[in-house]
């Protein structure tokens, strides 16, 4: 074990993977001698001269080329600067990527990972602060994981890349400085299992990425008035672990889903739609979800504080049902 920050593990699980197969290659925006916005590639392009490239400030042609480099046999991490602008290669990603192997009867592997950094607390206002996690989940052929900690950012940047399917690989900004241990050397997260955080016995709570710290220290307070809380971290959101969270549900018998996305069309609406149809008599009172207001992220640091998801509406949303 190494402690690392959240950062250097997932450099460190692409740096393992590059020695590994020469065929990962690392592509976006900065992402050579800058080392990435936040850093993240910082000396990878030393390390491995010209597979650590630098592209045009296009994101149709990073996902796009991307996708025709994994057809042809390359296994692709590229980079797009913020998760809020993907709209501008949504064709790529969803028409292409996602739909290859289908519509060529098979005949075609996109093995590619598209990393993007997500989520608010930086006072970057409503055009690079946003969780746009439900929109990928939403789409057949695309894999999405969100790591909350560094050795689950290793773990699943592995799996990510060995997968011959495209995988969102979605960083929260919140969490690149946070510290853990870390594996050494090859190390892989099965795409599709969760863990529990803090195990507990009078509710669950599903939280995801940053808001897994939110959940963590409202399970703390919560246990100082006796009440147990179980935090579980899907940790990936496509495919979804639904028989751990049913198995913890069954154990508590009450639900809290945090999100930092808006509640409208959020992810944690499909994760409540499972638990009431395959598990609502494991509930001893309804699913509540905490989540960000419908709303455009304020640039305040006031207003951007009081929408994203704090531990003590956590506190109230569990509280709420006992």
């Amino acid at each position: 074990m190494k402690e690392m920050t959240y950062a250097e593990a997932i450099r460190d699980g692409m740096r393992v993977e590059m020695q590994r197969d020469p065929n990962v290659y690392i592509w976006g925006e900065d992402v050579g001698k800058f080392g990435g916005c936040f850093g993240v590639t910082s000396g990878l392009v030393d390390e491995f001269p010209g597979r650590v490239v630098d592209t045009p400030i296009s994101e149709t042609a990073i996902v796009g080329a991307a996708v025709g480099a994994a057809a042809a046999g390359l296994r692709p991490i590229a980079e797009i600067m913020f998760v809020d602008f993907m709209g501008v290669c949504m064709d790529e990603l969803f028409n292409q990527a996602a739909k290859m192997h289908y519509m060529f009867g098979g005949k075609a592997k996109i093995p590619m990972v598209l990393r993007t950094p997500c989520g608010a607390g930086m006072g970057a206002a409503a055009q690079h602060s946003q969780s746009m996690e439900a929109w990928f989940t939403h789409i057949p052929g695309i894999k999405t994981v969100m790591p909350s900690t560094p050795a689950d950012a290793k773990g699943l940047m592995a799996a990510a890349v060995r997968d011959d399917n495209p995988v969102m690989y979605i960083e929260h900004k919140q969490l690149l400085g946070v510290k853990g241990d870390v594996p050494a050397g090859d190390y892989v997260i099965p795409l599709g299992k969760a863990d529990i955080k803090k195990e507990g016995s009078d509710v669950t709570i599903v939280a995801w990425s940053w808001m897994v710290h939110k959940a963590l220290a409202a399970a703390e307070a919560l246990a100082e008035e006796g009440i147990q809380a179980e935090v579980l971290d899907p940790r990936t959101l496509m495919p979804l672990d639904t028989e751990s969270i049913l198995k913890s549900v069954g154990k508590t018998g009450r639900l809290v889903i945090v999100q930092e996305a808006v509640k409208t069309g959020g992810f944690g609406g499909e994760i409540a739609a499972i638990v009431a149809e395959e598990g609502m008599d494991l509930l001893d009172g309804p699913i509540k979800r905490v989540a960000m207001p419908f709303t455009p992220i304020p640039f305040s640091p006031v207003l951007e504080n009081y929408v994203i998801p704090s531990e003590e509406k956590i506190i109230a949303a569990v509280k709420s049902l006992f």
